[in-house]
């Protein structure tokens, strides 16, 4: 029998979460036919899509059912989706390509810009409020909600993005960096892997803490990897300006530990990643396999 590599899962995956997400924003014939198209054009544009992958690997290694899986996927997705238009805008990092694209405030305006993340944000509570999960998942379905919106707000993804912005044309510790990364780009993946395994039913603490463990060493390795591409990549394969951080003065690993030891420490959060995972009672290969991934990426 042929080895799943896990560049096929994510591929597969990838393809589920597309048609997911086809299936489920608004079609750009219901008006506001403007915002809907904005909407679809920041969700649609292609992305590793980690975030959904992570939800389904880990709820399958603990035993999820798959219909469940999709909507914490689609949810999670949509955040992340909402917040990368944002995150272009001019207010925020200015940027003017995403994934070799125009950025959504480019492409259409920066009101639309606005509403279309607003809207995608708003649509992920949605999905997973109003979803039918099986018994198995449905004890936990307020509990994937909380998660999902603490994650978000201003201790997770968006307090992380507000210490970014305050950080720029600043020196910052290391300290400080980890903490905006933790929660900037790690609050987000780390409950990915949490709404993947509440999907499985309740968690006992030594597993939660296991996961957690994966998750956060992951999410900060996601971020070093981005520190370095952003040195050692091109503009056509990141599809976003190479350089832009040192551009930008942005507080980066490389800026604060060189790249030798930015290397050495995704060298180290992939270790701990995959200690966190002989933990756990579970065939976690997939998960290992995501995390190698994560950390030998070139965009």
């Amino acid at each position: 029998m042929p080895q799943v590599t896990i560049q096929s899962q994510l591929e597969h995956w990838q393809h589920r979460i597309q048609a997911l997400l086809e299936k489920k924003l608004p079609l750009t014939d219901l008006e506001p036919q403007e915002l809907h198209n904005a909407m679809r054009y920041g969700a649609l544009n292609g992305g590793k899509r980690v975030r959904p992958v992570l939800v389904y690997l880990t709820g399958q290694a603990l035993g999820a059912e798959l219909a469940d899986l999709d909507c914490p996927a689609l949810a999670v997705e949509l955040i992340h989706c909402y917040s990368l238009v944002h995150d272009d805008l001019p207010a925020m990092d200015d940027d003017d390509l995403r994934r070799g694209q125009p950025t959504c405030h480019i492409k259409f305006n920066e009101a639309t810009a606005i509403l279309a993340g607003d809207a995608l944000h708003t649509q992920a509570f949605e999905e997973l409020a109003s979803h039918q999960f099986t018994q198995q998942a449905k004890p936990q379905q307020v509990q994937m909600i909380r998660q999902l919106a603490k994650a978000s707000g201003s201790l997770g993804m968006g307090g992380g993005q507000a210490i970014d912005l305050a950080s720029t044309n600043k020196t910052i510790s290391l300290d400080t960096l980890e903490n905006m990364h933790r929660m900037k780009t790690g609050a987000l993946i780390k409950v990915s892997v949490l709404l993947g395994a509440l999907c499985a039913g309740p968690l006992e603490s030594s597993q939660r803490q296991a996961l957690e463990q994966y998750a956060d060493a992951i999410g900060l390795a996601f971020q070093v990897k981005d520190d370095i591409l952003d040195i050692e990549s091109d503009t056509e394969t990141l599809g976003k300006p190479q350089g832009s951080d040192l551009e930008k003065q942005k507080n980066t690993y490389p800026a604060l530990l060189g790249l030798e030891g930015s290397k050495q420490k995704l060298q180290d959060l992939l270790d701990l990643s995959l200690q966190a995972l002989d933990k756990l009672p579970y065939n976690t290969q997939s998960l290992a396999e995501l995390a190698q991934f994560i950390v030998n990426r070139n965009a």
